[in-house]
């Protein structure tokens, strides 16, 4: 059966995923909430009674995912006002959701807790469809922003901006960590010249080294431990449908949660521009898409409309591309050997050296990294691995469709095969020992940009400048 076909027949067989409730408390100084959902089957009908008897109709699936945050002495949990509180862990619950309707794409989704206006419902709409355009091209599923899903509400009780809340906020700023180059570099510019608090969901080895390395402990650290439901994973090993979710777009609405319970005013991200680049050209079909621009624009008019109107959540590096993040980066040599970028490589804290984000990786540091440094780093030279030949080829616009990863543009990278190929005499029998050299683009065309479309306060956009003149 195609995923086409099994998207059909599970949206037979499945009408409906509810967002129940959600459930929060406090132990010990640990913040712990759960979530209800719930995967409601078609109602049988009077010509499906016999199937209802025989037990051949679908049964509801509930979920209950959940998260912790333990205890750190920086937490002001108290100083959060009840409503505030509820309509934080609640729009929580409304991300953490499509990771579980994508599992049969019912075509009703009914909120329990909350009313939606319709400006509420349209923004859902268009981030659960975007955010899924990668989860629809890779299965093959044919749909349309109007026909996937239809969001309804029971309940009389309105989301709306709480006012005065952003009377507790401080002159503080939150920094999401995942391990790699890109949030190093934010770490590294902004710990010496704002009040930093480092944030981790699921604390891997990667992100805690990169951390350490930054001068913060765990205990200066604020952590998230997000649970899956088991039933879900489940669900997805018995050929269920499954792929990618919009990550980014959840771990925004962690961080107001965060941001709010730390006193922090600001939430410095490390999304580059590159991130707005779609990965399959003249669509909007983009892996990033919860890292672009467009995202970030939506997602800060959602939160000052509907949450609150102080709190600012901005990606530091927005005005920068790949190029110039790897070259800021390769100056702090301290996080060499302790960064990773690789997600195959993720559960083992390791380079996988197979995949496009390695490679992208290499190529991205390859102007500023020596490449008997970047063998050190990554465990072997990754440019005499001919299984790369083919994810060169899409990285570098050879093929139409780039990975399907975190990676740069192709214009990037093609800059860095220039570099190397002008720079580099070694490269018989390597990945590149067929490739042209072009005149452009360079990397230094690279290196002279700044995109002005960004949304970085003054105090930021000023150490960014000074950092990248540096």
């Amino acid at each position: 059966m195609s995923n086409q076909a099994k998207f059909d027949s599970l949206r037979q067989q499945f009408e409906t995923f509810c967002y129940q409730d959600f459930h929060y408390s406090m132990e010990n100084g640990d913040f712990f909430a759960s979530f209800d959902f719930v995967l409601l089957p078609k109602s049988p009908c009077h010509s499906e009674r016999s199937e209802a008897k025989s037990g051949n109709l679908q049964k509801s699936v509930e979920f209950h995912p959940t998260f912790l945050i333990p205890f750190r002495s920086f937490y002001h949990w108290d100083s959060i006002q009840k409503p505030l509180l509820d309509n934080l862990i609640f729009h929580i619950g409304m991300i953490e959701l499509i990771s579980y309707w994508k599992i049969a794409c019912p075509r009703q989704v009914v909120i329990k807790p909350y009313a939606l206006d319709d400006e509420q419902i349209s923004w859902w709409k268009k981030l659960y469809f975007n955010g899924l355009g990668e989860f629809f091209y890779v299965n093959g599923i044919k749909t349309n922003i109007n026909d996937f899903m239809t969001i309804t509400f029971s309940s009389n009780r309105s989301v709306g901006t709480c006012h005065g809340a952003s009377n507790l906020l401080h002159e503080q700023t939150l920094i999401p960590v995942g391990g790699g180059k890109d949030s190093v570099v934010t770490l590294e510019l902004l710990k010496n010249r704002v009040s930093a608090i480092p944030l981790i969901i699921n604390p891997r080895g990667a992100t805690k080294e990169c951390v350490a390395a930054a001068g913060f402990d765990m205990s200066q650290t604020a952590i998230i431990q997000r649970t899956l439901d088991p039933t879900m994973l489940k669900m997805n090993a018995e050929g269920y449908l499954n792929g990618h979710t919009p990550f980014s777009a959840m771990l925004a609405f962690y961080t107001i949660l965060l941001g709010f319970a730390t006193k922090s005013r600001y939430i410095a991200l490390s999304n580059e521009s590159s991130a707005n680049e779609p990965t399959v050209p003249d669509t909007e079909i983009n892996h990033q898409y919860s890292k672009s621009f467009a995202f970030e624009n939506d997602f800060r008019h959602y939160v000052a409309k509907y949450i609150d109107a102080d709190i600012q959540y901005f990606s530091f590096l927005r005005p920068l591309n790949e190029l110039q993040i790897a070259m800021l980066f390769s100056r702090a040599k301290e996080y060499r050997k302790v960064f990773k970028s690789c997600n195959a490589g993720s559960k083992t804290d390791s380079w996988c050296g197979r995949c496009p984000k390695c490679l992208f990786t290499w190529l991205a540091l390859s102007p500023f990294i020596s490449r008997s440094e970047l063998k050190e780093i990554f465990g072997k030279d990754l440019l005499i691995d001919n299984d790369l030949r083919p994810i060169l080829d899409q990285l570098d616009g050879s093929v139409e469709v780039k990975p399907f990863e975190c990676v740069g543009t192709v214009g990037e990278v093609r800059a860095c095969v220039n570099k190397i190929l002008q720079t580099d005499d070694n490269l018989r029998d390597t990945i590149l020992d067929k490739v042209e050299r072009t005149d452009d683009p360079t990397v230094e065309d690279f290196i002279a940009q700044y995109d002005e479309g960004n949304n970085l306060p003054k105090l930021f956009e000023n150490i960014l400048k000074e950092g990248l003149n540096a």
